[in-house]
């Protein structure tokens, strides 16, 4: 599966980037967080986490063991990558994706330093939300009613450091101005201070 690996000199660690249904690595959204994260020195990484084929059948889209079993595969392909190696890795999901990330996060022996959630869905992970060790955080919609009821669900289930944070008149998809600014800057913060905290190899 395609995939664009960014990783800056001296980078305090790699963001590994879960889409959501119906996006890809050449999502706008993910691609201006992903700038915003490499100007502050953090590495990315973006790739499809289904061939065209399988993202034709819209089971696979919301195959959330599925999905996080490819985030798995990629992450272990990153720790062998040498100009990754040793560094911490967190996720960055979207929408279906920020539950694979979250189910990716909870697996036995998958050290991930933190995990950011877009406009996501972590409900969707489930049991496993219980066995998530990484810092979490939820940034969601101020005018995503729904999704702001589904993340304050799933975080009652998270027994690692979570927080919430809501952007004020955001609606699902960030679109208005200053919105996915705000996205990304929490993200910077939340990724820039776990990495550079005590983290596991």
């Amino acid at each position: 599966m395609a995939g664009d690996l960014v990783v800056p000199d001296a980078a305090q660690g790699v963001v590994v980037f879960a889409h959501g249904s119906g996006s890809s690595r050449l999502s706008p959204r993910n691609r201006y967080v992903a700038e915003v994260l490499n100007k502050a020195g953090l590495g990315t990484l973006l790739f499809d986490l289904l061939t065209p084929d399988e993202e034709a059948d819209r089971a696979n889209v919301f195959d959330i063991a599925l999905l996080a079993e490819r985030l798995l595969q990629r992450t272990a392909w990153l720790r062998e990558e040498e100009s990754a190696a040793g560094l911490p890795i967190g996720y960055f999901g979207a929408s279906t994706g920020a539950a694979a990330a979250l189910w990716a996060a909870a697996e036995p022996g998958n050290e991930i330093a933190a995990v950011v959630s877009r406009g996501g869905r972590p409900d969707l992970a489930g049991p496993r939300l219980a066995a998530v060790r990484a810092p979490t955080l939820l940034v969601v919609g101020g005018r995503d009613p729904i999704v702001v009821k589904l993340n304050e669900e799933a975080r009652r289930h998270l027994r690692a450091e979570s927080r919430i944070t809501v952007v004020p008149g955001a609606t699902h998809l960030f679109e208005e101005p200053g919105a996915l600014e705000s996205v990304a800057e929490h993200a910077r913060e939340w990724f820039s201070t776990h990495f550079s905290g005590p983290h596991l190899e």
